[in-house]
């Protein structure tokens, strides 16, 4: 079905509306220099909270267009608006930062920033979830739609967001201030690249397309002492193992078989010494869901759980775990409104064609896009996916059976030009359609 889209450009082009092939050719004039800002923003990446340098560049690229553009918004963002005269606010959205990976791709102009974390982490820096390519794109949309002002009237913002990696970034600009300060959108819009589908693919998913994420600390108590006495102690491994299995049984027996929830423990700590037992172990989990009720069953259930398992170990009531929820990293489940989805991968078809543009499953992974809509239950919102793997490569792994780097890979290196090109043309199609193609 994929394969479908690897026609030859003059016969694609044939089957493309006139409108389309000329937003197409403007796509493919900016994209050397659309690349340029590329490899820098690739060379430069910067961390959560930190993207004082990206987001300067989006910001001096909107202003150089007309854009009003203001910083600094929810720590480091952007925002830039321009008024078009009457109509519907659409707002696009980009995220800026990169991740503490160390890049191992081999290729020219890779990564080679290192820096301290506020944990005291030194770490290589790496835009491992290609937010370089959603940065560069980002810039592309606001040149089309500032060059083809006499084809659309409205109100267009777009924003360049920090800190998604971390969860947060989406609700620090909602909190300074983003639909209160600025025209609050009708429509949202974005785009995500994809590890899983050939370059230039774009794939959406009505409803629920990405997963509730929370991050679960577990501080499991116990008695220390000597490990030959163990009568003497109240081992915190042997509890922390006996919760790390009941855990298992939140999904497997409390959630119905036809709802998607994960509960992960990604991390046990505990001891430091063969021979002693220590008086604490802990533990870090992911909990991923769709829905509220899912969500709040079983971070409920994670309460109950160690709780009943350490009165079962015998625990005194000053020595029961302690579950810490990182409210402060939660990611709120994305969801597409699923009649504007439809009608817009509809619409997008008409210009990249029926196998071209697939309607995916939901995955469980997070994306704070989804808190822009959940703020305001009349926005309707728009998240896609555009596939960054190069086609050789996607081939040659489906026919030997091997396994493609993901996203937050070190060796993730998605084809840049066909991520960029595919998105902005397809941002700025749908910010066009929704404002009247005039």
């Amino acid at each position: 079905m994929m394969r479908a889209f690897w026609m030859g450009a003059a016969a694609l082009a044939l089957a493309v509306p006139v409108s389309a092939q000329t937003l197409r050719g403007e796509v493919q004039a900016q994209m050397p220099s659309l690349m340029a800002i590329y490899d820098d923003l690739h060379a430069n990446p910067e961390l959560s909270f930190m993207e004082v340098r990206s987001a300067g560049i989006l910001a001096a690229e909107a202003r150089k267009l007309g854009f009003e553009v203001t910083e600094k918004v929810g720590g480091t963002g952007v925002v830039a608006v321009m008024k078009n005269g009457p109509g519907p606010i659409v707002m696009v959205r980009a995220d800026m930062d990169a991740l503490p990976v160390t890049e191992q791709t081999g290729l020219p102009g890779a990564s080679k920033v290192r820096v301290t974390t506020a944990e005291g982490v030194e770490t290589g820096v790496m835009h491992a979830c290609g937010h370089d390519t959603h940065m560069a794109a980002w810039v592309g949309v606001a040149r089309l739609m500032a060059a083809n002002k006499d084809k659309w009237s409205g109100t267009l913002v777009m924003i360049g967001q920090p800190a998604e990696e971390r969860g947060a970034g989406a609700r620090m600009m909602l909190e300074d201030g983003l639909y209160t300060r600025f025209p609050k959108p009708e429509y949202v819009l974005a785009f995500h690249d994809a590890a899983q589908f050939p370059a230039g693919m774009i794939g959406y998913a009505p409803g629920y397309a990405l997963a509730n994420v929370d991050s679960v600390d577990i501080l499991v108590k116990g008695v220390g002492g000597h490990g030959a006495y163990p009568q003497t102690t109240k081992d915190p491994i042997v509890l922390a193992s006996r919760i790390v299995g009941a855990l298992q049984t939140l999904v497997s027996r409390e959630i119905s078989p036809l709802d998607s929830a994960v509960v992960t423990v990604g991390s046990f700590h505990a001891g430091a010494k063969h021979n002693i037992i220590s008086d604490e172990a802990r533990l870090q989990l992911t909990v991923r869901s769709y829905t509220d009720a899912v969500r709040d069953h079983l971070l409920d259930g994670i309460a109950r759980i160690a709780k009943g398992e350490a009165i079962a170990a015998g625990m005194p009531e000053d020595r029961m775990p302690v579950v810490t929820v990182q409210k402060d990293e939660y990611t709120p489940a994305t969801f597409n409104t699923p009649e504007f989805t439809e009608d817009m991968a509809t619409f997008l078809k008409t210009s990249f064609g029926e196998t071209r543009v697939v309607k995916v499953p939901p995955v469980m992974g997070g994306e704070d896009f989804g808190r822009f809509a959940r703020a305001d239950k009349d926005i309707k919102s728009l998240i896609i996916w555009v596939g960054g793997v190069p086609q050789a490569e996607f081939d040659a792994a489906k026919k030997e059976g091997r396994t493609l780097p993901s996203l937050h890979s070190p060796f993730w290196a998605p084809d840049a030009p066909a991520v960029i090109s595919t998105a902005t043309e397809a941002l700025t199609a749908m910010a066009m359609k929704l404002m009247g193609q005039r």
